[in-house]
C-alpha cells in the first residue's frame, strides 16, 4: 500500500472513542449525504464501495433504499469498522455488506475478495481526510466498470462563508485531521461532463462522474 502505515494509526486515535458519538454529532455539519444517497440510482445487482464508510451510516441507507444492490465498505480506520460492523449487526444487514481494512489508494476488488469491479464508488466526506486523495479517486476509477461512476460529496471552499467563521470552521476541522479539497472542487467545475452540486455558502459539494482519470 502505498498510503503511510501511520495514517490508520491516526484515524484510530481519532475514532477510538469518537466512534461512539459520531452519528450522532456528524449529522449537524456534513451536509448533502442522504441526497447523495437519493441520487444514486442503484440497479439491481449493482455493486458500489463506499470508501472511508466509517460507522457504515450510509451504507445502511443505501441499503434499505437499494435492496437489490451488493455493497461493500472500506475504511482506514480499524476502530471504526468495529462499530461499522455492530452498526450492520443490529440492522440486520450483516451478510449485505462487506466491509475491509484498508487504504482508498489501493482499492480493488480483491481487498473484498471479489473479481468483479464496482459499478459505482462513493467517497463521503472522506476525500478531504484522504492524504493522496488524487491517488485514491485514480484507484476508484480503476476499480469501477467501463460505464461505473464516481460519487463524491465533501466540504466545499468555504468562500461563501464569512472571514472569521470560515479561518474558525477550517481550524476545528484540522483537529480532526479534515483538510477541504479547494483544488478538486475547481476541477470538477471545470469539467462539462460531471454533474456537480455546490451547495450554499460553498460551504459542500455534490458530484457524480464518470470513470476516468484525475
Amino acid at each position: 500500500m502505498s498510503a503511510a502505515p501511520e495514517h490508520s494509526a491516526v484515524m484510530d486515535r481519532v475514532y477510538r472513542h469518537q466512534r461512539y458519538v459520531y452519528d450522532l454529532t456528524r449529522k449537524y455539519y456534513l451536509f448533502g449525504r442522504d441526497r447523495l444517497i437519493r441520487e444514486l440510482a442503484l440497479g439491481p445487482g449493482d455493486r458500489l464501495v463506499e470508501i472511508g464508510c466509517g460507522t457504515a451510516r450510509n451504507l445502511v441507507k443505501i441499503a434499505r433504499r437499494y435492496p437489490g444492490a451488493r455493497l461493500f465498505g472500506l475504511d482506514a480506520s480499524a476502530e471504526m469498522l468495529k462499530t461499522a460492523a455492530e452498526t450492520l449487526r443490529r440492522a440486520g444487514l450483516k451478510d449485505r455488506v462487506a466491509l475491509a481494512h484498508g487504504y482508498a489508494e489501493g482499492l480493488s476488488p480483491a481487498m473484498f475478495g471479489q473479481e468483479a469491479p464496482f459499478d459505482a464508488c462513493v467517497f463521503s466526506y472522506s476525500l478531504s481526510m484522504i492524504p493522496d486523495w488524487k491517488r485514491a479517486l485514480n484507484a476508484a476509477s480503476g476499480a469501477l466498470s467501463p460505464a461505473g461512476r464516481v460519487h463524491v460529496v465533501d466540504f466545499g471552499d468555504l468562500h461563501g462563508m464569512a472571514d472569521l467563521p470560515r479561518r474558525l470552521l477550517l481550524r476545528w476541522l484540522g483537529l480532526f485531521h479534515v483538510a477541504p479539497r479547494v483544488e478538486l472542487l475547481q476541477s470538477f467545475e471545470r469539467e462539462k461532463e460531471a454533474s456537480l452540486q455546490v451547495l450554499p455558502l460553498r460551504y459542500a459539494f455534490l458530484v457524480t462522474t464518470g470513470n476516468r482519470r484525475f
